[in-house]
């Protein structure tokens, strides 16, 4: 639970500036293009060290590799609430960031203690803390108005800037916690291998096919993460506190239904886990994208006065867009458990390696997803827009995994393989 715990932690501060970037974007002046590129570059960060923090991991330990890192956050999530400037809050952002990483070690370390049958569900229980992303769009308006002034030894923690003090805290209390009370001795399946013979699994062409999965579940859920409390505001008009709990909505399915995830695809295969995720995920993103508006037609002025005629009006109210966006979050917080199913399945003795790189692959899905969101919303001036993207990707990943399940079924029964028709007894 500790594990957990110290995951959600990290991941609440790597996705903070979801909501911390409205009221920063009004002190600074930021433009959207500008605001999605402090969101993404936090998450970029939280990306690069995933595969190497993986490695670590297996080899030295999670435990140790663990609290290093919560150690090594503390600081520059403090700075964040010194800054100033856009270029300097774009630096500081982009090392508090390292926050992401902490996925994959952890993801080493809760399965180097779990038998293979419970790995799912051990591992959806820890990715779990992905709910981490909805601690900052739950407490942070709170705070940013109940701490309107404050002052500690002459340095200013006013408004938004007491939020990454608080959180630079609190990483330093789970890192003194997770030592004190976690198992000293760690398991390391990694200990007695050499680097090469840990990364060379990363030559197969099906891990990258699991990365691109992952950045349909994961690396879009946190790119909506940061995306949809601007999309509430600018969207719906809605005030920011609102915008949050909103946002919330999306982000407990997506999180909390991990572990349920991670049990269906202990049952029934993550495959079939996988199928139904995309298929939800299809159907909610292609209602979503739906642009709103009306189709004009031309008619004759016998039968409409200015010969124009408008038809088949379309638009979801803030409710509905909600429910879909929940829909989309329970497919999510199911699909991404399924995806890491298969991971100890193909490689038991690479957890750390491959997990780290399928983390990688998917956190980066999160670091360019919410700019093309503001550039294509920028291109069409429609917001909806975002959804397409999300339509398209999913489309792409559906019909991969599609094409790859046939020919896996072609080999294994390639008498079949020309058949259409089910063979005569």
């Amino acid at each position: 639970m500790l594990s957990t715990t110290g995951f959600t932690l990290m991941f609440a501060v790597w996705l903070m500036f979801g909501v911390l970037g409205i009221p920063i974007r009004d002190e600074l002046g930021l433009t959207d293009v500008e605001l999605s590129w402090l969101s993404a570059t936090a998450i970029l960060n939280g990306a690069l060290w995933r595969l190497p923090a993986g490695v670590l991991a297996d080899r030295w330990g999670g435990r140790r590799v663990f609290v290093l890192m919560l150690l090594a956050t503390a600081v520059p999530t403090f700075l964040v609430s010194q800054v100033t400037t856009y270029g300097m809050l774009l630096v500081v952002a982009f090392f508090a960031g390292f926050a992401g990483n902490a996925f994959s070690v952890g993801i080493a370390w809760n399965s180097a203690w779990f038998p293979r049958e419970r790995q799912g569900f051990a591992l959806g229980v820890f990715g779990a803390g992905n709910v981490g992303a909805s601690v900052t769009k739950l407490v942070g308006p709170a705070l940013i108005a109940a701490v309107p002034s404050l002052t500690i030894l002459g340095l200013s923690f006013d408004g938004w800037r007491f939020v990454p003090l608080m959180y630079a805290v609190l990483l330093v209390l789970m890192a003194v916690a997770m030592l004190l009370l976690t198992p000293r001795h760690d398991r390391r399946p990694g200990r007695d291998r050499t680097l090469a013979s840990m990364l060379a699994p990363l030559r197969s062409v099906r891990i990258w096919r699991f990365s691109l999965y992952y950045v349909v579940v994961f690396g879009a859920y946190v790119a909506l993460a940061a995306w949809l409390p601007k999309y509430y505001v600018d969207v719906f008009d809605v005030p920011l506190h609102e915008a949050a709990l909103l946002t919330a909505l999306f982000i407990f399915p997506a999180s909390l239904l991990r572990p349920v995830g991670g049990a269906l695809s202990d049952r029934f295969g993550a495959r079939r886990v996988l199928y139904a995720t995309f298929a939800v995920m299809l159907v909610a993103t292609g209602v979503l994208m739906m642009p709103y508006g009306h189709i004009v037609l031309t008619v004759p002025e016998q039968y409409e006065p200015d010969g124009v005629r408008e038809v088949l009006p379309y638009e979801l109210g803030i409710w509905a867009f909600t429910a879909l966006v929940f829909v989309v979050g329970v497919a999510m917080g199911v699909g991404k458990a399924a995806v890491f199913k298969h991971i100890p399945e193909y490689f038991p003795a690479d957890v750390g390696a491959v997990g780290g790189l399928v983390g990688t692959l998917g956190a980066l899905g999160g670091f360019v997803l919410p700019p093309m969101f503001a550039y294509l919303q920028q291109w069409t001036g429609l917001p909806q827009s975002t959804f397409f993207l999300l339509f398209a990707l999913t489309l792409v990943s559906a019909i991969w995994m599609h094409v790859t399940v046939h020919r896996m079924l072609h080999r294994a029964t390639p008498e079949l393989s020309q058949a259409i028709e089910e063979p005569r007894a």
